[in-house]
């Protein structure tokens, strides 16, 4: 995964560097350790510490908290996968009796079934897991705060039900289940639910000292999979990898696509700060650039694991301290140094190996109504339709076997794309969802819902 450092350049590296520094420094922490990512490669590994002489590599393991949800995530999309649920499944029809049941596996996904962000006193980040053995006992008396589905409202308690969700349907342990759908197939040998050295203990710095107090290591026991994991730079990268491309022996391409799509209602400061959830995953829009990725903390550590998918660069940090730098902006930046300072390199265009003359015959302007549209052929197979000007609905389409096409983004998403053949075989019109888009504005040779004005088009005289 490791690739030489001199695949950056050295003004990059040496920006991330002090990025890095500047990081540690200001937020006094023991260590920070970082990566970033590259075209599926580890291309850079950076780190900071107070102790003389020594500096954490990409095998030193750091607890990351809740990037374990990302894990837990990905286990249950397998499940969906598979076929064995459904993401509109309410929790009732396969984990019955939490009293919260009418919240959908997406939901629960998603932060948006209503739940408590945490769940009854002890605090549970500082407590043995053993305090909670039950479900009952991660929910307590009022595990619902909101209507289910209306807002966006980030929940650990939501994840312990997802994975003890994962364990029912397994008939094994979440961490049982880990370890052998996820962490072996995708080579993540220092990710685990306990540490192994070498690994950072965890530290809380004293806000007004420069003193430090070390922070208990509980065992998370049911609410493990909300928090529990430990990782390394090295496989939070290669993880990055996984989440970027998808990998066919865990989830495929499409997949950790849908992973990384808006699912949940936005508050309106979210709408502001550019901020949104998906299914596991957490969506800045930051610097100009979409960020996907998440954050963890537990007493002792922050993590943060960013993606920037279309600059096709991404990066971990890892720290030991409960508070300090501000990881998710430090993990845009390094993203940013290198998406600007060495801009991705579009592969070489190539023509197409074939071409369906039908298709062939569709690319061009169309119009619904007065508005000009253009569809184009994409590589893969789909067409693409969007406005020939400014701003409007757009969207890739994928063929369907029967000629027609369907929708994957934006206002078309799911919706039917298909060409209307006169009985001599010549094109009449698109239809989209019911709309008509002709040759020509308004085509009186179409079929035009409501009719066009026999007296066609007409100046003012």
């Amino acid at each position: 995964m490791t690739t030489p450092q001199e695949e950056l350049l050295p003004t990059t590296r040496r920006a991330l560097t002090h990025r890095i520094a500047v990081a540690q420094a200001e937020g006094r922490t023991p260590s920070l350790v970082a990566a970033v990512v590259r075209g599926g490669r580890t291309v850079w590994h950076g780190a900071r510490t107070s102790v003389e002489g020594h500096g954490p590599d990409e095998n030193v393991q750091y607890r990351i908290g809740s990037i374990t949800k990302t894990f837990t995530a990905v286990l249950v999309l397998r499940l969906r996968d598979e076929g064995v649920l459904d993401l509109g499944d309410p929790l009732e029809k396969h984990l019955p009796g939490t009293g919260v049941g009418e919240a959908t596996i997406a939901e629960l996904l998603a932060h948006s079934g209503g739940l408590a962000a945490e769940s009854p006193a002890p605090w549970w980040e500082r407590t043995p897991g053993s305090l909670r053995p039950e479900l009952a006992d991660v929910l307590g008396d009022e595990p619902l705060l909101h209507p289910v589905g209306r807002r966006h409202h980030y929940s650990n308690p939501g994840y312990t039900l997802l994975g003890a969700l994962v364990e029912k349907l397994r008939g094994a342990s979440w961490e049982e289940v880990l370890q052998r759908e996820v962490l072996d197939p995708l080579g993540l040998e220092r990710t685990a639910t306990r540490p192994s050295a070498p690994h950072a203990g965890g530290w809380a710095v004293h806000p007004w000292a420069d003193v430090m107090l070390a922070e208990p290591t509980e065992d998370l026991g049911r609410m493990a999979p909300a928090g529990q994991l430990w990782s390394t730079t090295g496989d939070l990268a290669r993880f990055a990898v996984f989440l970027t491309q998808g990998d066919d022996k865990v989830l495929g391409a499409e997949t950790v696509r849908e992973m990384r799509a808006p699912a949940a209602p936005a508050e309106a400061a979210d709408v502001v700060d550019g901020a949104a959830y998906g299914l596991g995953l957490q969506l800045q829009h930051r610097d100009g650039r979409l960020l996907v990725g998440h954050f963890g903390s537990l007493p002792g550590f922050l993590a943060n694991l960013t993606i920037g998918v279309e600059d096709d660069v991404a990066a971990v940090v890892l720290t030991n301290c409960t508070s300090g730098p501000l990881l998710a902006g430090v993990g845009s930046d390094l993203v940013r140094i290198v998406a600007e300072a060495e801009p991705r390199i579009p592969e070489p265009w190539r023509p197409l190996r074939e071409v369906d003359a039908s298709v062939l015959e569709l690319a061009g302007q169309w119009y619904w109504g007065t508005h000009a549209f253009a569809l184009r052929l994409t590589p893969d197979g789909g067409v693409s339709l969007g406005p020939l000007s400014g701003q409007g609905r757009r969207s890739r389409f994928r063929a369907n076997d029967d000629g027609s096409w369907r929708g994957l983004e934006g206002y078309y998403a799911g919706e039917s794309l298909r060409a209307v053949r006169r009985p001599d075989g010549t094109v009449s019109h698109l239809d989209l969802g019911s709309f008509v888009f002709t040759r020509q504005p308004y085509d009186e040779g179409a079929v035009v819902p409501g009719g066009v004005d026999p007296q066609g088009w007409q100046g003012i005289g």
